[in-house]
């Protein structure tokens, strides 16, 4: 399974993706049912397109497992992540994971393609919320972050924010990653710049700008803050911190794999997971590029549970010309002005000079990198159909 990761070509990832919908039409009860309620024909879906996404919400009333797995055994050795509910009666979306080691390949490899090689960083974590969850997949992937990194500085800060404040003073020289949850990151940085006595702030460092520290915001309100939209966050955020490494991390319970933004809210995806954006009047069509629409995901990670998943974000796909303010220096690990670095643009133009006659310039863009070369579908997340809040994204629809 793990041949996922092999993925260089965009006929690798078509054929990948319909093997593993005929898979899941095969294994996974409530997917095959799903379809057969659509009257589907297996034999008739041919290309990504027509193979059919099951609603999120089925996680929450549903298993969706595949048949070779013993549920009960799961579900008795606690090997599922659960959503974070903000209610007491709100029911949760509850995903079983039948190897968890797919799920760490795609933490590492994701992580390494975007920013770097975990060994390179320490880790801090203000997720207050989601530490509270014993089964939430953001502080499992985090957790393996950190058991990656081996650094004795990774932990986790909840409200003890001068601790925190403290030991960024004192690794300001050393690279710092920073995973935060939006309302935590927006409380800490009050107390950093208002909430603190004269008294404190006389015998305490103060929070400083630091071109080794990156800030990777996962999302989520939950009903701490005021709403606001994504821009709105990252100009704090940058502000705040005094930087402008403000990175976004994309995911939820229901799959695994990450999407990560390094700036301006414009994510890319890994080669086995692609975004498709589906007309919110007909769940069963597409919007052109650049229209606003609902999100469609596509993780082939989730091998064993559903990798077709129509979430409720809202999203677009974004144009060529809208690529991230940062592109990583692999010699460095840290991160450059893109004006200083080879980007994407000058990439496609030499991508597109030798794939000239494909057919797919009108759908996508390509990117070489060494000897890789696959269809990248760059995209923004706006919001949610229902203006609620999800991981990824904590803001109100720009």
């Amino acid at each position: 399974m793990n041949e996922i990761f092999n993925i260089t070509t965009e006929t690798d990832f078509q054929q990948k993706c319909l093997e593993t919908f005929r898979y899941q039409y095969q294994n996974v009860e409530v997917y095959r049912k799903f379809c057969e309620y659509l009257k589907i024909n297996p034999i008739e879906i041919n290309k990504v397109e027509k193979i059919p996404f099951l609603p999120i919400e089925m996680f929450k009333n549903h298993l969706v497992l595949d048949k070779v797995f013993d549920f009960a055994q799961a579900d008795k050795s606690g090997s599922f992540f659960q959503s974070s509910g903000t209610t007491q009666i709100q029911i949760r979306s509850k995903h079983y994971i039948a190897d968890f080691s797919l799920y760490e390949e795609s933490i590492y490899k994701s992580f390494e393609q975007f920013i770097g090689k975990p060994e390179d960083f320490i880790f801090l974590g203000l997720l207050p919320n989601y530490s509270e969850n014993p089964h939430s997949s953001l502080i499992y992937m985090v957790d393996f972050l950190m058991k990656k990194s081996g650094k004795p500085e990774n932990g986790y800060f909840l409200y003890n924010y001068q601790e925190l404040l403290e030991l960024l003073h004192k690794l300001e020289k050393q690279k710092v990653i920073l995973f935060g949850v939006s309302f935590a990151l927006l409380d800490f940085l009050d107390y950093c710049h208002s909430e603190r006595s004269e008294e404190s702030l006389s015998n305490s460092p103060t929070l400083q700008p630091s071109n080794a520290l990156t800030i990777i915001e996962t999302g989520g309100m939950k009903g701490r803050k005021e709403e606001m939209t994504k821009d709105e966050l990252l100009k704090i955020f940058k502000k705040g911190f005094g930087t402008e490494r403000i990175f976004s991390e994309y995911s939820m319970t229901e799959l695994l794999s990450q999407a990560y933004s390094l700036g301006e809210n414009i994510y890319e995806t890994p080669n086995w997971m692609r975004i498709l954006v589906r007309n919110t009047e007909d769940p069963f069509s597409y919007v052109e590029d650049g229209r606003n629409g609902a999100i469609n995901i596509i993780d082939l990670a989730n091998r064993h549970s559903c990798s077709f998943i129509a979430t409720q974000d809202l999203g677009k796909i974004v144009s060529d010309f809208e690529v991230p303010r940062f592109a990583r220096n692999d010699n460095s690990g840290l991160f450059l002005e893109v004006g200083n670095a080879r980007n994407d643009s000058q990439r496609n133009e030499e991508a597109l000079q030798e794939t000239k006659d494909s057919s797919l310039h009108s759908q996508a863009h390509f990117v070489q990198n060494d000897k890789m070369r696959t269809q990248i579908r760059k995209f923004q997340v706006l919001g949610r159909i229902d203006h609620s809040d999800i991981r990824g994204c904590s803001l109100l629809v720009s």
